[in-house]
Order: structure tokens, then C-alpha cells, then sequence
């Protein structure tokens, strides 16, 4: 009996410090050490920009380092594979931007938007193109004269294949300006071929590109929207010169599906307070972001899942998946 009781005392000992265990690991804070932010992208671009700027913003907030590591490649998707492998504990998140989204639809993707956590969406920000101030373009219709008068000869940098940039192009061709998309995944890259005239046209956004604009360098011809920007009163919209698209680039952060909900709502609150900072509003002014980018995660899980829906029928739509 007296044995008996022993083992049962024993027990009890070892299911406390179980239940005590699981109580610990319950109360552990959060974060307790370094969260790795993916950048999908390469270094000197708008992706990259933003993920050190809300990064360096978030830190005090969070109380731990966010270090970003560029993983550039597959419209972004070497980046998302990395993050699809880590562990769904928070401490791993990586930058998704509009042109990896659109490898969903395309096809060019392994994954789904329900294979994500969407923590924050960062930015909202229309779409040109450029090409060299002192190039033979001074207007969209020069450019598109010349590109049915020389089918594929214009060469556009782009980030790469299926990307809302590539559709872009695609969507050009269907209306009879045809030109020849050449992916550069990383930033310096595209903007070196553009400059160089490797590359006649690019395609990117204007805050990405500022510094070239500064200088003189780049001009716009088009920028794909509804209106003229008003800090480009002189650059016609797509939708006046009767082109259907605008696909807007967004950037946001997302964790791998699974991740505590607490944990990614730490992360979302976190984010917010770093772009409620003055020194993040004055970034996205630079960078020509919409005022009413951001979204937390609920919000920005269902937006997500319509984007794709809409860029499903468009591909469809246009007859742009292979």
C-alpha cells in the first residue's frame, strides 16, 4: 500500500511539472529574441527599402532586432520558399509584394494565399513607365508608334516573368504594342539596364526610382491608374488613354499560416505603430505611397484573397497563362 502510494504521489509530482511547463511556455514572451525579416527581393529597391524602414522602426517597439537578409529570385518566390520552411513561431517573416502575388494566378506559384498569415500590408503605390530623359521617347505615343511599327523590339525591364509588370506587357501586346520583357529580379540591376540602354522602357514605381528622377535621368510616359498623379500632372493615366489596367504595387509582411494568433497580432500592432511615426510618414511620402495603405491582418488576409481573384479573371480574361 505504501508503494502504491508512492507511485501515486509521484504521478501527481510529474503532472504538476508538466502543467507547470506548459504554464511557462504559455506565459514566454514574446518576441524573446531576433525576428529574421526575408526581403524577396535584392538590395537597392522599393521592397528592400521598405523592409529596412519599418524594420529599424519596429525594433524598439518589439524590444528585439528584425535583421533583413535579401533572398532575391522567382519573382520573390526563392524568398517565400524559405519562409513556407521555417518554423510558424513568429520569428520568421518575409517582405509579399503584388508581383509575387501574381504568380498565383499565373501558375508560377506552390503555394496559396491560405499558406500565409498576413500580418501588415505596408504600402499601396502606382505603377510607370520610364525610359532615359535623353532616349528618342518623349511621349507614350512615340513609344507605342514605334512598338507597332518594330513588334518585340522594345525591350522592357521588368522583375520578372508572370509578374503584374510582365502582365502589364502582355496586356500592351493584346492592344498592338508589342514589346519584349527582360526580368532583372534585382533593383540595381533593372535600373543599370535602363540607363545603359539595355533595356528601352521600365517598369516601375516612382519612388523607387526618385533619385533618377532627381537627377534627371528617367521620365515618366505612363503611369498605369485611374488619374494623373499630381506630382506628375503631365504624365497621362492608362485609364484616359482607354487601357483597362493599373495593378498597383503593394507591399506588405507575412508569416508562415500557423503562427500564434497573438503573435501575429503583436507583430501587426507593432507595425502600426512604427507607420504612425513621423519619420515612416515622411518616407511614404517620398516613396509615393496611398494614404490609405495600410491594413492589419484580418483586412489584409481578405484583400489578399480578392486581389487574386481578380487577377485570376484578368489572366483568363486576356488568355496570359501558358
Amino acid at each position: 500500500m505504501i508503494e502504491r502510494h508512492g507511485v501515486v504521489v509521484g504521478f501527481v509530482l510529474v503532472l504538476l511539472g508538466a502543467l507547470g511547463a506548459l504554464s511557462v511556455a504559455a506565459q514566454e514572451k514574446y518576441p524573446s529574441r531576433p525576428i529574421d525579416f526575408i526581403c524577396t527581393w535584392g538590395t537597392g529597391g522599393g521592397a528592400d527599402a521598405m523592409a529596412r524602414q519599418i524594420g529599424s522602426l519596429a525594433q524598439p517597439i518589439l524590444g528585439v532586432a528584425l535583421p533583413v537578409s535579401n533572398v532575391p529570385g522567382a519573382s520573390g518566390n526563392t524568398g517565400m520558399a524559405q519562409l513556407l520552411a521555417s518554423k510558424p513561431d513568429g520569428y520568421t517573416i518575409a517582405v509579399y509584394i503584388q508581383d509575387t502575388l501574381m504568380t498565383i494566378p499565373m501558375g508560377l506559384a506552390r503555394y496559396k494565399v491560405d499558406d500565409f498569415e498576413w500580418v501588415t500590408r505596408t504600402q499601396v503605390a502606382d505603377s510607370f513607365l520610364f525610359v532615359k530623359s535623353d532616349g528618342p521617347f518623349k511621349t507614350i505615343q512615340e513609344l507605342f508608334k514605334h512598338a507597332q511599327a518594330n513588334p518585340g523590339k522594345l525591350r522592357v525591364a521588368a522583375t520578372g516573368f508572370g509578374t503584374v509588370d510582365d502582365v502589364t506587357v502582355r496586356f500592351l501586346e493584346k492592344k498592338g504594342y508589342k514589346m519584349t520583357t527582360v526580368p532583372y529580379p534585382k533593383p540595381g540591376e533593372r535600373y543599370a539596364a535602363a540607363l545603359g540602354g539595355h533595356a528601352e522602357v521600365l517598369y516601375e514605381q516612382a519612388g523607387d526610382v526618385l533619385q533618377y528622377l532627381k537627377a534627371g535621368q528617367l521620365k515618366p510616359l505612363i503611369i498605369f491608374a485611374e488619374t494623373r498623379h499630381p506630382a506628375f500632372p503631365d504624365v497621362p493615366a492608362s485609364k484616359e488613354l482607354g487601357l483597362d489596367i493599373t495593378l498597383p504595387q503593394f507591399r506588405g509582411i507575412v508569416a508562415k499560416k500557423g503562427t500564434p494568433a497573438d503573435r501575429v497580432r503583436a507583430m501587426a500592432d507593432a507595425f502600426k505603430k512604427a507607420m504612425d511615426t513621423p519619420q515612416w510618414k515622411k518616407f511614404a511620402e517620398e516613396w509615393y505611397f496611398a494614404p490609405d495603405s495600410h491594413m492589419g491582418p484580418a483586412e489584409f488576409s481578405r484583400w489578399a484573397a480578392g486581389e487574386v481573384d481578380t487577377l485570376d479573371r484578368l489572366v483568363k480574361e486576356f488568355g496570359l497563362r501558358k
